[in-house]
């Protein structure tokens, strides 16, 4: 449980083989807290967040036994599925120890696009597309909103955004295609989509990777935008997840919501389109003490999104979790029939309150 991610990574490509899940943090995070949070990244689309890599744990519970569940059978309905119980806990049932996970084949192929679409609206239509064409072969999509690129341009110039200076492209799309057969294979789907993509007018102008080397920096520019947004000072973070044809109407009404309550309020939009989950951040206004204006606005403006989450039929925590912060938004947001019975699992696995108390549900 104990070993970084990464270093999963990097093994198992040396043995010709890919472990998915990817995501900023893989440099520090472990596969035990990955397993824990259910973390989720950039690729969800294609291989589905830690829970759906994980064929078996091996678990510490409250009480000191170890639940050794480690097989990795595809198949076991022998009752209850104590593996998924134990996934996206937050270490409040028990703590893992060790997993099997699974591994897939490198692909022979893979390719990025950076894509400037006219309105969340053809980015979602653009995503239909991308499955249409490429099938399981399109592992990411991401979507990136105009402020939260202009704040990497401005505190990382030198990452050179891809169409940062045309005022008609509100968001961009970071695409990748992964193809089992060969370079060529893929790059003929990949062509095919991005002419459909243009014809329909969901796509207006579009970069497409040469190398493996570009691929990085584009991929770079995209995961720049949360330390951009911190060299912009003190921000609410939003980890929302909305039905993906609801994304538009949701943004469009929410936006406005915001910058008619709280004059001058900068949204940094951007997050994984392909499965839902956006990070809707909020940044303060320009030349305000950002400190005070998160003592003064960050609770009226989480209630507000929330509810507005709740409204569109969302999450108001896609893959961070509930923790202690959210405590009291998850009393608020999920049903009283579900948290009784999350509080029977906690009381029946962990009577005496031992691990993580105060986390993810109150007993």
């Amino acid at each position: 449980a104990g070993c970084i991610l990464q270093t999963l990574q990097e093994t198992a490509e040396k043995a010709g083989f890919l472990f998915p899940l990817s995501l900023a943090a893989e440099g520090s995070c472990t596969i035990g807290g990955n397993l824990a949070t259910n973390a989720g990244g950039t690729q969800v689309v294609r291989y589905g967040n830690t829970r759906e890599l994980c064929l078996g744990l091996e678990v510490v519970t409250p009480q000191g036994e170890i639940w050794e569940g480690t097989s990795g059978l595809r198949k076991d309905n022998t009752g209850y599925d104590l593996r998924d119980l134990f996934v996206g806990s937050e270490g409040t049932l028990g703590i893992i120890t060790a997993a099997t996970m699974k591994l897939y084949p490198l692909p022979a192929a893979q390719l990025t696009a950076w894509a400037a679409v006219p309105s969340l609206d053809h980015a979602v239509t653009l995503l239909g597309l991308a499955h249409k064409h490429l099938g399981p072969g399109l592992t990411g999509f991401e979507v990136m909103g105009k402020f939260a690129l202009s704040l990497v341009d401005k505190h990382m110039p030198q990452l050179r955004v891809p169409f940062i200076n045309e005022e008609a492209v509100p968001y961009c799309v970071l695409l990748e295609n992964s193809d089992s057969e060969s370079e060529d294979h893929a790059r003929a789907r990949f062509e095919a989509l991005l002419e459909t993509a243009f014809e329909d007018g969901c796509v207006t102008d579009a970069v497409v990777a040469e190398n493996l080397a570009q691929a990085h920096q584009l991929w770079h520019i995209r995961e720049s935008i949360p330390l951009a947004q911190a060299e912009e000072g003190l921000n609410i973070k939003h980890d929302i997840s909305i039905p993906v044809s609801r994304i538009p109407a949701f943004v469009e009404e929410t936006d406005a919501l915001l910058k008619r309550e709280i004059e001058g309020v900068r949204l940094v939009n951007f997050g994984h389109l392909g499965d839902g989950n956006l990070h809707y951040n909020v940044q303060a206004p320009e030349n305000i003490d950002t400190k005070a204006f998160l003592k003064n606005e960050e609770e009226r403006i989480n209630t507000l999104v929330y509810d507005a989450v709740e409204k569109f039929g969302g999450s108001f925590s896609a893959e961070h979790g509930v923790g202690s912060l959210k405590v009291d938004k998850l009393e608020k947001h999920k049903s009283p029939v579900a948290l009784e019975m999350m509080r029977a699992i906690k009381r029946g696995l962990d009577p005496k309150n031992t691990l993580n108390p105060g986390r993810v549900v109150r007993v």
